[in-house]
């Protein structure tokens, strides 16, 4: 029985080392790989490339390591609630590059399916495209896009089990499963962990083919970046 369970986060992120390109799945705060995170700041790695939709906030997520200064650069589609990322962003300490949301997530399945560039419309005529292969298809313009090239790509679902078989739960699945099988390895923190066999194939969102190394998280906050609720007496 094939068996991708690891002990621990800190087993898991073995061979992350300065420098190298990481994929973070989640939006926002919703679907962040938690322990991976805190597991990243606490090492000290710097030099990062981080592949993700944005980075968190300020005193969470991937702002934690935005603020120890790990980050090398930033690629996502934008700079969210996160006044250090704005403030590194625009006083040219921190590397970005802003990708529209879907063409992120296409980068992100590219790479899953080994396929190293696309074209697409998103972004023609605006600094997106600068410095980039265009074409016209059918009397509209298109980008070509390379596929994201990473080291690790370290994800968070709900349920998976000991093989590296994926469960994601509502819209904490976002960039998570586009991102598994997308790098050199792919890490999974899952809340729950059961053993192979256990799952209903059908409920499998990621098959554990995608999947190099798999734990067991614990202790998640899952904060809420912006809280909205009704008066009582509406």
């Amino acid at each position: 029985m094939i068996n991708k369970r690891v002990a621990s986060v800190a087993e898991a992120l073995q061979g992350i080392e300065n420098g190298m390109t990481l994929m973070l799945g989640g939006f926002g705060l919703c679907g962040i790989p938690e322990n991976s995170i805190g597991e990243l700041v606490r090492l000290g790695i710097k030099d990062l490339t981080c592949i993700s939709n944005n980075a968190g906030v300020d005193d969470f997520g991937l702002g934690l390591l935005l603020h120890k200064r790990q980050i090398k650069k930033m690629i996502s589609s934008y700079v969210g609630e996160n006044d250090e990322f704005e403030r590194q962003m625009l006083n040219g300490e921190l590397e970005v590059e802003l990708t529209p949301q879907g063409t992120l997530a296409e980068k992100c399945r590219a790479a899953q399916a080994g396929i190293p560039a696309f074209y697409t419309p998103a972004g023609y005529g605006t600094e997106v495209s600068e410095n980039k292969e265009t074409r016209e298809f059918n009397g509209k313009m298109y980008v070509l896009e390379e596929a994201f090239q990473a080291d690790f790509a370290v994800v968070k679902a709900w349920k998976g089990d000991e093989a590296g078989n994926l469960v994601f739960r509502g819209t904490a699945r976002n960039f998570n499963p586009c991102m598994c099988g997308a790098a050199q390895i792919t890490v999974a923190e899952v809340e729950e962990l059961v053993p192979a066999g256990t799952l209903d194939p059908n409920t499998i969102h990621i098959p554990g083919i995608f999947v190099q190394r798999i734990f067991q998280g614990k202790h998640y906050e899952k904060r809420i970046e912006q809280r909205t609720v009704r008066n009582r007496e509406d």
